[in-house]
């Protein structure tokens, strides 16, 4: 039976002039987050299974490729359930590891500590435009800053960072998990059904505001708790500051600190962005991962449907390896998808050096070729790229594939040079 050439199910082999954006990217960003004083890290792809499972990840804990115990620790004989089976998994993100690498590691690095990681994550889920069962993730993080100097920060580096990519006319969604509570529990509904509230909630943009009431009473709501919710989501719409609308209302549940601390942040932005995008305040964000406990933003990209990025503040987690908390707050872009517009779009990157093939017949050999290499070697010495390649029969077609790949110019190198 043949082998299988074809890659595994939600994965990609990646071409050379996709690598080529890729790494032009990752230059672009390590660039620009470098500047903003972010330091790059690596932690392992394979995390300890308990770490993954701690009920932090939300939906992701669904879908962690799993990895089976090796030798004599695999018993499958006496395994009753899957924890003596299993004691591994793939990442399905890099806040669950950076928190555990800033435990471990806490006393060696600086206070704050702004990290920069760039990795593959995997999630078991099902594939679609843009989503893979593998794809790269680009997060920065600032852990031991408690103010929002640190919210403002990481917006900032990001969407600078989006804006030397090519991007702008974008927005930053931003909404606080506080806020999501406050109106929750303004509406009476039992803080034991907050959870599947904010799940529902989060699917706003698909279902509309009666698809929202619908599922509510679906899971069992009172129909009046629903109202008196769903009224704050009209009231807003109808108010010309939704914000100071919703402090107005909630003012019995929610501190006014919460309030001030979202407008800081929005008007520092505003007053110090270099890129072009707005910055707006969004009721309906919720962000899936269980560990946010206050500010939660989210890149929107007109050209693309669904979200580009995202993160928010997550003050517990660190705890929870610990014992002591520590102030944590971290922003991940969306690289493949990123990508994928990019691609679409038909970015050319710049500056990109002068680029020259040598083909050179079959026949040559000893003293000329040593002569054509070391013509290639002056070359790249000036800074020109030159791939050096032997002449294949059909040369037009050989020269038609170099130049999709961005070859511009072709020396020629024959055994009988009159040809």
């Amino acid at each position: 039976m043949a082998l299988s050439k074809k890659p595994v199910t939600g994965m990609k082999d990646i071409l050379p002039a996709e690598m080529q954006l890729r790494d032009y990217c990752i230059r672009v960003i390590k660039d620009t987050y470098g500047k903003f004083g972010f330091t790059s890290i690596e932690t392992p792809s394979v995390e300890n299974i308990a770490n993954l499972t701690n009920k932090q990840g939300g939906e992701n804990e669904k879908l962690i490729f799993k990895i089976l115990k090796r030798g004599e620790k695999l018993d499958l004989d006496a395994a009753k359930e899957e924890a003596d089976l299993v004691d591994g998994g793939l990442r399905y993100d890099l806040t669950v590891p950076l928190v555990r690498f800033y435990s471990n590691n806490a006393s060696q690095l600086p206070t704050p500590f702004k990290a920069l990681q760039m990795g593959n994550v995997w999630r078991a889920e099902r594939p679609q435009r843009g989503r893979y069962r593998q794809f790269m993730q680009c997060d920065i993080d600032i852990l031991g800053e408690p103010s929002n100097l640190a919210e403002i920060e990481l917006i900032l580096a990001t969407t600078t960072t989006l804006g030397r990519l090519g991007f702008h006319d974008f927005q930053i969604r931003i909404n606080e998990r506080r806020i999501l509570k406050a109106m929750a529990a303004y509406s009476g509904f039992p803080e034991e059904s907050y959870d599947a509230v904010f799940i529902i909630l989060d699917k706003m943009d698909k279902i509309g505001l009666e698809g929202v009431a619908r599922e509510l009473a679906e899971v069992g709501l009172a129909q009046e708790n629903i109202d008196r919710y769903l009224s704050l989501f009209t009231g807003m719409k109808d108010a010309p500051d939704g914000l100071a609308y919703l402090a107005d209302k909630l003012s019995g549940v929610l501190e006014e600190e919460v309030v001030s601390n979202l407008r800081e942040i929005t008007e520092s932005v505003e007053a110090t962005k270099t890129a072009d995008f707005e910055i707006l305040f969004d009721p309906t964000l919720v962000r899936g991962m269980s560990y946010y406990t206050g500010t939660i933003f989210e890149i929107a990209i007109p050209q693309f449907g669904g979200s580009c990025g995202g993160g928010g503040r997550y003050d517990k987690m660190v705890g929870k390896f610990t014992g002591h908390d520590v102030p944590a707050c971290g922003f991940s872009i969306g690289f493949e998808r990123i990508i994928m517009l990019m691609m679409e779009n038909g970015f050319q990157i710049p500056e990109q050096p002068k680029k020259v093939a040598y083909l050179i017949e079959k026949g040559v050999a000893g003293k000329e070729l040593w002569d054509c290499i070391a013509k290639a070697q002056e070359e790249r010495a000036a800074g020109t790229q030159v791939l050096v390649a032997r002449m294949n029969k059909n040369k037009k077609f050989q020269k038609e594939q170099l130049m999709k790949e961005g070859w511009e110019e072709f020396r020629e190198f024959y055994k009988d040079p009159l040809r």
